[in-house]
C-alpha cells in the first residue's frame, strides 16, 4: 500500500472528498515530521513509537575500490512497532 492507498481507505471510512481525505493523510504525516524533526518522539497506540536516532561517524569501505569513506555522523529516524502490530503481523 502506498499514500494513494492510505488515501483511498481514509475517504472510505470518512466519505466526503477524495481531496479531504487527502488532506487529512497529508496532515497526519506532517505532524509526524515536524515533531521528529524537533527530535520528540510519536507514539501511535497499536502501531508503534517512531523516534530520533543519532548514528556516530563512522569510518566505511567503497566496496568498489576499497577506498575507505568517513561517514558523518547524523540523526535517522527509527520505527519501533508496537506489541499489538506485531500480533496482528503473524
Amino acid at each position: 500500500m502506498n499514500k494513494a492507498g492510505i488515501v483511498d481507505a481514509v475517504h472510505a471510512v470518512l466519505g466526503g472528498t477524495k481531496v479531504q481525505a487527502e488532506q487529512a493523510v497529508e496532515a497526519a504525516l506532517t505532524a509526524i515530521v515536524s515533531s521528529l524533526k524537533k527530535g520528540d518522539e510519536v507514539s501511535i497506540a497499536g502501531l508503534g513509537i517512531f523516534s530520533v536516532k543519532q548514528r556516530a561517524a563512522r569510518e566505511a569501505r567503497n566496496p568498489r575500490t576499497g577506498e575507505a569513506i568517513k561517514v558523518p555522523a547524523m540523526k535517522v529516524p527509527k520505527f519501533r512497532a508496537a506489541k499489538a502490530l506485531k500480533d496482528a503481523v503473524k
